[in-house]
């Protein structure tokens, strides 16, 4: 834990929120992270344009009618700009890229990692559940599944399993269709993670990957208590996520700080959110919590 770091985080924290409150700046921090990912996708093997240029001269029509529910409400703090683009999560381009930039952002959490570092913060990830859990969950509901790539993680770690992806944006849910093909045992639905609307008591394991730093305090809340709900007594809650006491934000630059806040509008709230009080307060056991990357944690706790 980084206890004596914290009073300096939150004044750099401070200092880029003012910085940011200036719209120009703003826009240009938006731009200036967008292109670093960029480059360092390209960087590292990974074609960014031309993968992004493929997948943008489909038709999605048909995956975006087969996920879309049209009468689904947005949460207010949805609808808003997300990770660079105006448009947050509901839109084309952002749904596009999100495949290119997870290998971009996570090309670094080892020095050794490159285009390997998105799968293998995957794996370290499923490690830790296959050692907590005892009993292989045979039914997995990933919230906030984006376009696939947890969802089909976990069908991997739990092969026997049958998954079904939850997320906000149908245009990242058309995308995920589209990338599972004709995948069994997964489905994927258009819905809040707080309200899914499956049925309650079904599942062994609900699973949020790199959720919930993209939320504020109340959706995040109202999560954890949907997540106990959709549990059977005994199932597990397993939480993979950003570490706000890890010592990389600790001692992150105050430039590349005011990039990331810049695409992560909640970075603050989630950062000083207790997650381990309020898990337990939403009708689960005390979390294990285990550091499964450099500046990544992992939390597992029980359906009381």
């Amino acid at each position: 834990m980084t206890v004596t770091s914290e009073p300096k985080l939150r004044l750099a924290s401070r200092l880029v929120n003012g910085i940011l409150s200036i719209k120009p700046v703003f826009d240009l921090a938006r731009y200036r992270a967008r292109t670093m990912m960029i480059k360092r996708a390209e960087s590292i093997g990974v074609p960014w344009t031309k993968i992004v240029a493929d997948l943008q001269a489909r038709d999605w029509s048909t995956e975006f009618n087969q996920v879309n529910n049209p009468d689904l409400k947005y949460p207010e703090y949805y609808v808003r700009s997300f990770h660079a683009y105006e448009e947050g999560n509901l839109g084309w381009e952002p749904a596009t890229e999100v495949e290119v930039a997870a290998y971009a952002v996570h090309a670094r959490i080892w020095s050794d990692s490159g285009k390997d570092g998105d799968p293998r913060l995957r794996q370290s990830y499923h490690n830790v559940l296959q050692a907590e859990i005892s009993e292989s969950p045979k039914a997995i509901v990933d919230l906030g599944c984006s376009v696939g790539m947890s969802t089909v993680a976990l069908q991997d770690a739990f092969p026997g399993a049958t998954l079904t992806g939850v997320d906000l944006s149908p245009y990242f849910l058309a995308v995920a269709k589209h990338r599972v093909g004709e995948r069994e045992n997964i489905n994927w639905v258009h819905a809040d993670a707080a309200a899914t609307g499956l049925p309650s008591g079904s599942y062994d394991l609900v699973s949020a990957c790199l959720l919930f730093h993209e939320l504020p305090k109340s959706a995040a809340i109202d999560i954890l208590k949907e997540a106990r709900r959709l549990l059977r007594p005994g199932g597990h809650l397993a939480i993979m996520d950003m570490n706000p006491n890890s010592e990389i934000y600790a001692k992150m630059p105050p430039y590349i700080l005011t990039l990331l806040k810049s695409t992560e509008p909640y970075l603050d709230q989630y950062f000083g959110l207790d997650l381990e009080k309020e898990i337990v307060e939403a009708g689960f056991s005390k979390p294990t919590l285990t550091c499964n990357t450099p500046r990544h944690r992992t939390l597992v706790a029980q359906a009381c």
